[in-house]
């Protein structure tokens, strides 16, 4: 199926973006800078969003430290967490300031950190605090304010519960809502139980779709690959997203067929026509031109981020799933394992990883 397919059923309903969109989710301690710029090189069309930031921490911390990002990145999100309006309006302000298309609101994360903030997860009880954090950061910036959420809580009823707060996000002017479609329970299951026990209920984001047609709802939650997340956008209420987050971490060559179906979200750029090349059975583009591009453009931002005074590592650590399934994936872990942590460990480690990959690839392709 093309994107084409995809992208006539959508129409132009929503203003936020343009639909259908493909986002990476928002990741605490795995959606970093770093992360973004490898992403980046995959997929030129894919959305990314930051980790979850605090808005006081925007407002009492080191802001180039927690906001700073490479151009490059673009189009990046800024997802904040917090329940004081006035605070997290200033958040959004300094945010647009540092050039983030879209700022984002945390409503899903269960975690007892947000838990003892009483934020994330905990306003899926108290959406009226939603709305008026909506309202109050639209008043402050020109971008995107976008809610991310779950479909409740604990007891709560998610017919009842998710139709509450989407429809105040709506009044209070939200040009998005992202759905993972999981409840989260705020006691008795860890932020990672709560990944994957709670059951998924895409059926209830469909029908909130349909009762909102003018409203971006996009879909998050136990989408395992490209495939089923393009499978997700055709239905006969077609969502206007689908965002993943753990699938484009732990096999990051995933994103590399995103371009393939979505447009670009913000310039409008159709999907990419890749009728001509070559991809391995799980998605990943076989290029060795397009992959060299990668490895050459990792190394630059290494060798930045070193004489900077950071450590490869920084960077290698989120690259170790780059080539699932792929021959020489073991030996490209290895080396990107060991000798990234190594003192004085350089660009020279990336070189020697992908080089095993090419070396593989070039052994199967001379027995075959």
């Amino acid at each position: 199926m093309g994107t084409a397919a995809i992208s006539a059923s959508i129409g132009t309903a929503s203003a936020y973006f343009g639909a259908p969109v493909f986002a990476v989710a928002p990741m605490i301690d795995w959606t970093d800078r770093h992360y973004r710029f490898l992403a980046r090189q995959l997929s030129k069309h894919a959305l990314l969003y930051t980790e979850m930031i605090v808005s006081e921490a925007i407002l009492r911390g080191d802001r180039q430290r927690l906001l700073g990002f490479d151009a490059v990145e673009q189009p990046v999100a800024l997802q904040l967490g917090g329940n004081d309006p006035r605070k997290m309006a200033e958040a959004a302000r300094i945010g647009q300031a540092f050039g983030y298309a879209e700022i984002n609101i945390n409503v899903g994360c269960p975690s007892d950190r947000v838990q003892s903030g009483t934020f994330g997860a905990c306003l899926m009880r108290e959406p009226w605090v939603v709305a008026e954090c909506v309202a109050a950061m639209k008043a402050a910036v020109s971008i995107p304010v976008t809610v991310k959420c779950r479909i409740g809580v604990d007891d709560q009823d998610p017919e009842i519960a998710l139709r509450d707060l989407v429809l105040r996000v709506a009044e209070a002017g939200t040009d998005a809502v992202w759905v993972h479609a999981r409840k989260a329970w705020l006691q008795g299951l860890s932020p990672k139980e709560n990944r994957d026990i709670p059951p998924l209920d895409y059926p209830l984001v469909h029908r909130l779709k349909a009762e909102h047609p003018g409203l971006f709802i996009g879909i998050n939650g136990g989408l395992g690959s490209l495939s089923e997340a393009v499978d997700e956008l055709n239905h006969e209420t077609v969502l206007d997203g689908v965002m993943l987050g753990r699938a484009p971490y732990h096999d990051s060559a995933m994103l590399t067929g995103v371009d393939g179906y979505f447009p670009h979200p913000l310039t409008g750029a159709a999907a990419v026509d890749f009728s001509g090349e070559a991809f391995t059975a799980n998605g990943h583009r076989q290029s060795a031109e397009f992959w060299a591009g990668v490895r050459d453009a990792m190394m630059g931002y290494a060798a930045g981020h070193i004489a900077a005074g950071g450590r490869l590592i920084h960077v290698t650590r989120h690259m170790v799933g780059l080539f699932q399934s792929w021959p020489g994936a073991r030996r490209f872990r290895q080396i990107l394992s060991a000798d990234a942590t190594r003192a004085g460990a350089g660009p020279e480690v990336i070189a020697a990883a992908f080089e095993a990959i090419f070396l593989a690839a070039e052994a199967k392709q001379a027995a075959e």
